[in-house]
């Protein structure tokens, strides 16, 4: 059974980040395999998902994809401080509603470039911003169908002019084959290693 889902899956949800991203466009959604979980249990996966978090515990293939990512952008200024938020486009931050809270400030995820936009009960957005695009990874808690839930991701892309159309198609190949895949094994892991990763129930939760 693929994880992949149509955009609809993301788009006819409630999901209050669709306040915020009325100009951004559905790259991907995602599904995640939680056996087990219930509805409570979203503060949970986030913790797990943070201790996991970044490239470095995605794999070899997804390593290198990273770093030849970083380099390239090192060498083309792609992420340079002029092209990121706050300066080249504005923070979704501030434009949030005054009754959805900003998370932690807008610190930035260890082991990767996105900073933590909001959290919920049953939603977590974060973003980031380079030369290329403004994009917003969106996780939602869904029911499964069968009395559990399910984590949800999806990714909405605002590219930079023709320059991040160009740049979003070349990496499309390399997201299905090698970076979701990878992805979904980590993430997943996340989940079934959660007890080992958050010790007792509390965690270092996001919403702290």
């Amino acid at each position: 059974m693929s994880n992949r889902l149509p955009h609809t899956e993301h788009t006819s949800r409630p999901w209050r980040i669709h306040e915020l991203t009325r100009d951004f466009r559905v790259e991907d959604v995602w599904r995640y395999r939680t056996p087990g979980a219930g509805p409570d249990d979203f503060p949970l996966m986030l913790d797990a998902l943070e201790a996991l978090a970044g490239p470095a515990n995605a794999g070899p293939a997804v390593r290198f994809l990273f770093a030849a990512r970083w380099k390239l952008g090192a060498l083309f200024g792609w992420d340079k401080p002029k092209a990121s938020l706050g300066t080249r486009v504005r923070s979704l931050r501030e434009i949030l509603p005054p009754d959805l809270p900003a998370a932690a400030d807008g610190v930035a995820v260890r082991g990767t470039p996105f900073t933590r936009l909001y959290v919920l009960e049953d939603e977590y957005a974060l973003e980031l911003a380079n030369k290329t695009v403004h994009t917003v990874c969106h996780m939602g808690w869904v029911p499964a169908g069968n009395g559990e839930y399910e984590l949800r991701m999806a990714a909405l892309v605002k590219p930079n002019g023709m320059f991040g159309r160009l740049y979003m198609a070349f990496i499309k190949p390399f997201r299905y084959l090698i970076v979701y895949p990878a992805l979904t094994r980590q993430w997943e892991r996340a989940w079934r290693d959660r007890a080992r990763l958050v010790p007792g129930t509390e965690g270092h939760s996001v919403r702290s």
